[in-house]
């Protein structure tokens, strides 16, 4: 397991909490990365790492994609539930 270079920035909310949903549920980046493109979001690793970093932006396809993957609702992602 890499340890991240960047601090994390500012541009989404969910980033974190897709961190980690994903590492509760013991997936690796690679795994959610397939079943995103099963779900028709074009995302590539660098760009997941990004965004798990919170220094990109998310789509709202992508946001109802990761909420459907990891099993949690968009408000939990986005901080609004426990």
């Amino acid at each position: 397991m890499r340890l991240r270079k960047q601090e994390l920035g500012n541009r989404n909310l969910v980033g974190a909490r897709v961190e980690l949903a994903r590492k509760n549920q013991g997936m690796k980046q690679k795994e959610l990365l397939a079943q995103l493109q099963v779900s028709g979001v074009d995302m590539n690793a660098s760009g997941l790492s990004k965004l798990e970093g919170q220094v990109r932006h998310v789509t709202d396809f992508e946001l109802v994609a990761l909420a459907d993957i990891l099993s949690v609702s968009v408000d939990w992602l986005l901080g609004r539930e426990v």
